[in-house]
């Protein structure tokens, strides 16, 4: 049998937990959750729903995960968030899996999203496949701004789909789009970046064009409409803040996007990759 160590990473996620948990309970070894300075309930829901809590201070998403599998005492991890949970499907395949000897170093799924109260079938958000089960020796993720599995071998694939509850409000999404593309300005910056005014023009209405139609986001109705408009706004965010960086200025989030003020220290929250 293959042991498995499931992984989370949270800060302030106490409504989240007894569900996730839930999910992977009786499926799981032993369950891993990294926190990064939560303020509520979180590290006493997850002891009592017996999970291991470690603090760790925010280092970014790829980062975050690696220490999360450090922490794991089998070679097996999955990796996953407070607001996600396994479908009934993913959790049937993994328990094969857990029964035979592994075919890969890693495993991926696809991840389907509910957004504003209902799943997203198009829109470049389904099925978004994400590699989350691995062997922590043979591969890790990277990225500050969005992680990426980086395995050294065969990624294989499972059946079943792994839920994500992402935004129950539209508000949620803004106020995630605005701070997310503040790290990816700034990941951009660290990493040499220097032109975007025209890609601060031109990106954002390819962004619109290519999820409501070239993704048949139209098929999602006024969801598919409101993601297509969060992703261009996304894209035009975050190339205005590379600006303002270029331009010797720093960030902070607001309702409108950025203003001057000392640089973002805090962790962000989560978002979808595709925002």
């Amino acid at each position: 049998m293959n042991r498995l160590t499931v992984t989370l990473i949270a800060c302030n996620e106490e409504p989240n937990l007894p569900r996730v948990l839930a999910s992977v309970a009786g499926l799981a070894d032993e369950i891993v959750l990294v926190d990064s300075g939560s303020t509520d309930r979180t590290c006493e829901v997850a002891r009592q729903l017996g999970a291991r809590v470690v603090y760790h201070p925010w280092s970014g998403f790829g980062e975050q995960r690696n220490f999360a599998a450090a922490q794991a005492p089998h070679d097996w991890v999955l990796a996953l968030d407070a607001d996600e949970e396994l479908s009934p499907e993913l959790r049937a395949s993994l328990r094969v899996w857990k029964e035979q000897p592994p075919a890969a170093v890693a495993y991926e799924f696809a991840r389907r999203a509910s957004y504003l109260g209902r799943w997203i079938w198009h829109s470049g958000w389904y099925p978004d496949r994400k590699a989350r089960l691995y062997r922590r020796d043979r591969a890790r993720f990277a990225g500050v701004a969005h992680d990426s599995l980086e395995a050294d071998g065969h990624v294989a694939r499972l059946e079943g789909d792994l839920l994500h509850h992402a935004f129950r409000t539209f508000a949620e999404h803004a106020a995630k789009v605005n701070s997310y593309s503040t790290t990816a300005a700034q990941e951009m910056y660290a990493e040499g970046r220097r032109r975007w005014r025209a890609a601060m023009l031109l990106a954002p209405p390819w962004a619109l064009l290519q999820k409501f139609i070239l993704r048949r986001g139209f098929l999602d109705g006024t969801r598919g409409w409101k993601i297509a408009r969060m992703s261009a706004r996304y894209t035009f965010l975050k190339y205005r803040k590379l600006g303002v960086l270029l331009s010797g200025g720093s960030l902070t989030e607001t309702p409108g996007g950025l203003k001057p003020a000392a640089t973002q220290t805090h962790r962000p929250e989560p978002l979808k990759r595709d925002a």
